[in-house]
C-alpha cells in the first residue's frame, strides 16, 4: 500500500515548459491586468489608471471585499482561457471561495462578457471607473461572487456548495467541463467535504466532466486551514482515498508557476479526453479515477509583503483589506499606490484605457468565454418537459373518504411516465437522500435506476451508470446537484423527509436569494426550473420514529422569503397532489414546496373536484358542509393531509350530535392564498376572504404546521380576532398516528371541544357532548397503552358512516 501511494504521489507533479516566451509574457500580463483590476474594484473610486498621484479623494470611504483569494483565482481563470483556446472546450468556471469577486468581475471584463450584459461599464477607462466604483458601494455589487457576475451559477455568499453545483451542472452535459476551485476554508464545510463523492456518480459516457482545483492558501478569515496543515503525503492519500488523481503546482514565482500550471493543465485535460473516449466507445466502464489540481500559492500573491511591519503575503492578514486606515495613516495610501504600479498598469492598458490587443486575443471568443458560456445561465439552454396527462393518473373517488389511497405512490406512478418521456433530452432528475423507496416513488424504478458508478455486488438493485435517480444520504449534496442541474438549464425534483429537509435551510436562503434577484433585477438572467421539492414521511405519520423526526418548520423558513419567489402546497389527497406536482413541473423561477403523505389515507375529491380546488388554492368543501343559504356558526377550516381528515372526523361528530349547528368547512391547498393579494399574488382580496370566512364568526383551523404561522398570514384579515388555529405544538413521542394528533390538541375530539367553546349558542346544551368528548380521550389513551394501536373507530372511521 505505501508503495502504491508513493507512486501516485510521484506522478502528481508535472515538472515541463509548455510556454513559449512571448505566451509565457503575455499570459502574465494578463495575470497582472486581472490583479490590477481586483485591487481597483477594492480601493478606487476614481483615477482608474493612475494617471496623477493617488490621494483620498480617489479611495472609498469604506473599504469592503477580499483579496487574500483573488489573485489565485485570476491566475487560475487566465490558465482556462488558454486550455479553452487550444481545445475548443465549453468550460464554466465555479468560485467556491465566493468572496473572490474581485476576481471573477475583472476576468469577464477583461474578455469583454460583463460589457456585453453591462453596456454602461465599457471596455475603456470610463468603464473601468464605473468597474471600480461599483464594487461593495451603495446601488453597486457584492463583494461576492453574485448572480449579478456573469458565468456564476454559484452563490457565494456563503461557503461549501461549489463542488455539489459544479458536478450538478455537468450531470447530462456531455460537453461541458465546470471547473470548480475548491477554496481550503471551503473543504472544512460539512457540504463540500461530502460532496468529493459525487465522483462516483458521474458517468463519462453520457455527463460531462468536473475538474476540482483545490487551492490552498494557507488561511481563513485569521486561522490556518486544515488541509493546508496536514502533510502533502496525508493531503494527496485523503484525495486518492475520494476516488482523485491529485495533481500539484505550487510556489511562487509567477514563471515557474505559469509552466507548471499550463503542463498541468494539458495533462489533466487529456486524462479528461481519454476516460470520455473509453466510456464513449465501450459503453460503461468502472468508475475512473478523475484528475484534479492541488494549487498552493500564497495568501494574497503579489500583495504587500508587510504592512506595518507585520507579514501580509502568505498570512492571514491579507484575507480581506491588507491596507486599512487610509485616511489615518498616510504610509498606506502610499503603500496602496505602490501596490497597484507594481502591476505596470501602462503595459496592460492603452491611454483609453482599452486592454492591449495581444493580450486581449488571450481570451476565448463568444459562448467560449467563461462569462458567457450559455450554461451558465440555464434559462437560455431550458426546454419544457414533456408531461403525461396527470389526470389519467386519477384514483376513482366515488365518493369522500370512501376509498383510501398512497398519495406519494399515486405520484410515483406519474414521475415514472414524466422520466419515460424525457428519457432522450435527459433534462429531468429525482434527487433524495436515501428515501425514494421509502417516500413511496418507487415506480420510478419501472423507467429508469439509481445512477451509480462504484462498486456493485451481485444482489444490488437498481444501481446503473445510466440511472436517473440519484440518492446519496446528504441531504446538502441533493440540493447542490439539483441546483447545478437547474441552473444549467434541466428540471428536477427533490424529495426528503420533512423533519430532515432543514438541514438545507441555509442553501435553501441561497437559491432563494438568486432567484429575487435574477427574477427582478437581472433581466439578462432568463427563468429557470423551478426547485421543487416533495416533503413527505411528515410530522403527523412519524409517530413510530419519535419526537426526533417530528418537525413541519421548514415550511415556516420558507415563508420568510419574497413571494415572488415562494410557494407553499398542502394538498390534501392523491389527486389534488397529482394536480399540484403537474403545476409545479411546468413552472419557472419558484421555489415549491409540496407537502404531502406516503401513508394510506382517505380520498376527498375526483380529478374534476381536485382540478377546480387546485385551481383556486382554497375552498369551501360544500359537501361538508351545511350552511348554505345562510351564515354558518363556526368556520371548521383545514391545510394538510392528517389536518383535512381530522377536521372530517370532527364534522361528522358535530353533525350528529349537534345537527342544527351551521358548520363550512374550507380546505386550503395553497398556503399563500391566506395572505392578503398585496403581500402575496395568490393571496385572496379581502372581499374574498371575508366572504369565504365571514366577517364574525369563530374560525377553527386545524393546520400542518406550527400554528402561528396561520396568524401570521392572516393577522391583516378583518376576522383574524376569531381565529383558532391547532397544529403543531412540539408535542411528541413514539406512539400511535391518532396519539400524535392527540398530544397537539388537534384531534377531531379536541376540534369539537373548540367549537363548543366558541360558538355562544351551545353553551350548556353541549355539556354532555363536553363530557362524551373528554371520554374519547381517556378511552383513547387506555386503548392504545394497553393494544399499541388506534382504536378501531379511529382507524375505520369513514365521512358520513360513523356510529357512536
Amino acid at each position: 500500500m505505501e508503495q502504491r501511494l508513493q507512486t501516485e504521489h510521484a506522478k502528481s507533479r508535472i515538472e515541463a515548459s509548455p510556454l513559449a516566451a512571448d505566451e509565457l509574457r503575455n499570459m502574465d500580463c494578463y495575470w497582472r491586468a486581472a490583479n490590477y483590476l481586483s485591487v481597483g474594484q477594492i480601493y478606487l473610486r476614481d483615477n482608474p489608471l493612475l494617471t496623477e498621484p493617488l490621494t483620498l479623494e480617489h479611495v472609498k470611504a469604506r473599504l469592503l471585499g477580499h483579496w487574500g483569494t483573488t489573485p489565485g483565482l485570476n491566475f487560475i481563470y487566465v490558465h482556462l482561457n488558454r486550455l479553452i483556446k487550444a481545445c475548443d472546450l465549453s468550460m464554466i468556471y465555479v468560485t467556491g471561495p465566493g468572496h473572490g469577486a474581485p476576481g471573477l468581475v475583472a476576468n469577464t471584463w477583461l474578455e469583454g462578457s460583463y460589457t456585453a450584459v453591462y453596456p454602461n461599464i465599457p471596455q475603456d477607462a470610463v468603464g473601468m471607473q464605473r468597474l471600480f466604483k461599483q464594487f461593495s458601494f451603495p446601488g453597486g455589487v457584492p463583494s461576492h461572487v453574485a448572480p449579478e457576475t456573469p458565468g456564476s451559477i454559484n452563490e457565494g455568499g456563503e461557503l461549501g456548495y461549489g463542488l455539489a453545483h459544479a458536478y450538478g451542472a455537468v450531470f447530462d452535459n456531455p460537453d461541458l467541463i465546470a471547473a470548480c476551485v475548491v477554496g481550503d476554508g471551503e473543504a472544512e464545510t460539512g457540504p463540500l467535504a461530502t460532496a468529493w463523492h459525487s465522483n462516483k456518480f458521474l458517468n463519462p459516457a453520457r455527463d460531462g466532466a468536473v475538474l476540482p482545483i483545490l487551492h490552498l492558501n494557507g488561511y481563513k478569515i485569521a486561522n490556518p486551514t486544515v488541509l493546508a496543515r496536514i502533510s502533502r503525503e496525508d493531503l494527496e492519500s485523503l484525495l486518492i482515498g475520494y476516488g482523485y488523481h491529485p495533481y500539484v503546482v505550487e510556489g511562487d514565482e509567477p514563471e515557474r508557476m505559469h509552466q507548471l500550471m499550463a503542463a498541468t493543465l494539458d495533462q489533466v485535460v487529456a486524462e479528461i479526453h481519454t476516460i470520455q473516449r473509453a466510456a464513449r466507445s465501450q459503453g460503461a466502464t468502472p468508475c475512473p479515477r478523475w484528475p484534479m489540481i492541488i494549487l498552493r500559492t500564497p495568501k494574497g500573491w503579489t500583495g504587500p509583503k508587510e504592512v506595518d511591519g507585520k507579514k501580509t503575503e502568505g498570512y492571514w492578514r491579507s484575507h480581506q483589506v491588507p491596507l486599512a486606515q487610509l485616511a489615518d495613516k498616510p504610509e498606506h495610501l502610499r503603500l496602496l499606490e505602490k501596490w497597484m504600479k507594481s502591476y505596470r498598469p501602462e503595459e496592460l492598458f492603452d491611454e483609453q484605457g482599452t486592454l492591449r490587443p495581444e493580450l486581449a486575443a488571450l481570451a476565448p471568443q463568444g459562448e467560449r468565454r467563461m462569462g458567457a458560456n450559455p450554461h451558465a445561465n440555464g434559462g437560455l439552454l431550458l426546454k419544457d418537459l414533456r408531461l403525461p396527462e396527470f389526470r389519467d393518473y386519477a384514483v376513482d373517488v366515488n365518493g369522500p373518504g370512501a376509498k383510501l389511497a398512497e398519495a406519494t405512490r399515486v405520484m410515483g406512478g406519474y414521475l415514472r411516465d414524466v422520466m419515460k418521456l424525457n428519457m432522450d433530452g435527459r433534462n429531468f432528475r429525482v434527487m433524495g437522500p436515501d428515501e425514494t423507496n421509502s417516500n413511496r416513488l418507487d415506480a420510478l424504478f419501472e423507467a429508469t435506476d439509481r445512477t451509480w458508478m462504484a462498486e456493485t455486488l451481485p444482489e444490488d438493485e437498481h444501481l446503473a451508470p445510466d440511472g436517473r435517480v440519484m440518492e446519496i444520504l446528504s441531504e446538502h449534496t441533493c440540493q447542490g446537484w439539483l441546483e447545478g442541474y437547474l441552473l444549467t438549464g434541466r428540471h428536477g425534483l427533490f424529495s426528503c423527509y420533512e423533519a430532515f429537509i432543514h438541514i438545507v435551510d441555509s442553501m435553501f436562503n441561497q437559491h432563494a436569494k438568486w432567484l429575487k434577484v435574477t427574477g427582478k433585477e437581472i433581466p439578462w438572467r432568463r427563468p429557470i426550473a423551478s426547485l421543487n421539492y416533495l416533503l413527505t414521511s411528515h410530522v403527523w405519520r412519524q409517530d413510530h420514529n419519535g419526537f426526533s423526526h417530528q418537525d413541519p418548520g421548514f415550511i415556516d423558513h420558507v415563508v420568510n422569503k419574497k413571494a415572488d419567489v415562494i410557494r407553499v402546497y398542502l394538498p390534501p389527497d392523491a389527486n389534488t397532489l397529482l394536480c399540484v406536482t403537474d403545476h409545479c413541473l411546468r413552472s419557472r423561477n419558484f421555489i415549491n414546496v409540496i407537502v404531502a403523505g406516503k401513508q394510506p389515507q382517505p380520498q376527498w375529491l375526483d380529478m374534476d373536484a381536485a382540478v377546480k380546488h387546485c385551481t383556486a388554492g382554497i375552498g369551501i368543501w360544500e359537501w361538508a358542509s351545511n350552511d348554505q343559504g345562510s351564515e354558518p356558526d363556526v368556520v371548521m377550516a383545514c391545510a394538510g393531509d392528517v389536518p383535512t381528515l381530522e377536521t372530517l372526523a370532527a364534522v361528522d361528530i358535530l353533525r350528529r350530535h349537534l345537527p342544527e349547528l351551521k358548520v363550512r368547512v374550507i380546505n386550503v391547498v395553497d398556503l399563500m392564498t391566506l395572505q392578503d393579494k398585496e403581500q402575496h399574488p395568490h393571496g385572496l382580496s379581502h372581499k374574498d376572504f371575508d366572504t369565504i370566512f365571514t366577517t364574525d364568526q369563530p374560525i377553527i383551523f386545524a393546520y400542518h404546521g406550527y400554528p402561528w404561522l396561520i396568524h401570521r398570514l392572516t393577522y391583516r384579515r378583518t376576522n383574524h380576532k376569531n381565529l383558532h388555529v391547532r397544529g403543531y405544538k412540539e408535542e411528541g413521542t413514539t406512539t400511535t398516528p391518532f396519539d400524535m394528533v392527540v398530544l397537539n390538541d388537534m384531534d377531531r375530539f379536541d376540534l369539537v371541544a373548540d367549537v363548543i367553546d366558541r360558538v355562544p349558542k351551545l353553551g350548556s346544551t353541549a355539556a354532555y357532548l363536553k363530557q362524551w368528548l373528554r371520554d374519547k380521550h381517556i378511552e383513547h389513551k387506555q386503548y392504545i397503552t394497553k393494544h399499541g394501536v388506534d382504536m378501531p373507530e379511529i382507524t375505520q372511521w369513514q365521512w358520513g358512516k360513523s356510529s357512536d
